[in-house]
């Protein structure tokens, strides 16, 4: 079995979400939002369908249009028994760092209710690894479980959050040609500290870069962690399906 522990299915994104859901019967997707605004799609994907779970979150590019109303949303949603993180959420200083104060403060409010209602905390990081360090370790309570989404950091800031419990994303970065600190992290650290994502639409992984990315690509990503590890595929997914399985606190 399979687990996608991070991708974007909804009407917005695909022609259609049922055929692309098709393709992974048989295996697990963690479904995840942005905006306050999907949650109610990503409810629906975990109530018609009993391989999808899903995270909850409001995303770093809303700190400046966020309302106190969309965070009672999110704190209402948290208690749904399919809902098993809030994510993704973090900092992005990619485009701006004009609201660093704002997007640190929507941070830490979502870390709070994780850690009120004991949820996995999904990490978006982009240009601010060093301050999503920084408040994961002062304000993550002891217990609760973090990810670090789409992992894109330094070999010395992947062992830094390694040592704080935190699993790492290991997307279809890993299969780019050109890649290599991705590849060095994946090649030096211990494989029970990944899981698999896709992000599925986007970061298609080869050989399929160009065309529209869904969940089912995680094999891709698997095949290449097995290859660096120099261990078998059915272990790469044995292992990380377990990670998994217990970073998210999954009712299989």
């Amino acid at each position: 079995m399979m687990i996608d522990t991070h991708c974007h299915i909804s009407k917005e994104e695909y022609r259609n979400p049922e055929e692309v859901i098709k393709h992974m019967e048989n295996n697990i997707m963690i479904v995840s939002t942005a905006s306050p605004k999907d949650i109610e799609e990503v409810i629906n994907l975990c109530e018609t369908h009993k391989n999808i779970y899903g995270t909850i979150g409001i995303h770093p590019e809303f700190a400046d249009t966020y309302t106190k109303e969309d965070l009672k949303k999110l704190e209402k949603n948290l208690t749904h028994p399919k809902i098993v993180g809030i994510g993704e959420i973090g900092l992005d200083y990619h485009y701006t760092k004009e609201n660093k104060e704002k997007q640190r403060e929507l941070f830490i409010k979502q870390i709070n209710l994780a850690n009120k209602y004991k949820k996995t905390i999904v990490i978006h990081s982009r240009d601010a690894i060093e301050d999503t360090y920084n408040i994961i370790e002062k304000h993550k309570n002891k217990g609760i479980k973090c990810n670090m989404h789409c992992f894109s950091g330094s070999l010395e800031m992947a062992e830094r959050f390694v040592k704080l419990g935190v699993t790492l994303g290991i997307g279809g970065v890993l299969t780019f040609k050109n890649e290599k600190k991705l590849k060095e992290i994946v090649t030096k650290l211990d494989i029970h500290n990944f899981v698999l994502e896709t992000d599925s639409p986007y970061l298609t992984p080869e050989p399929l870069r160009g065309h529209q990315n869904e969940p089912q690509n995680i094999k891709y990503i698997a095949a290449k962690i097995s290859q660096l590890k120099g261990i078998s595929y059915a272990k790469t997914l044995e292992i990380t399906t377990e990670t998994a399985i217990r970073q998210f606190d999954l009712k299989i």
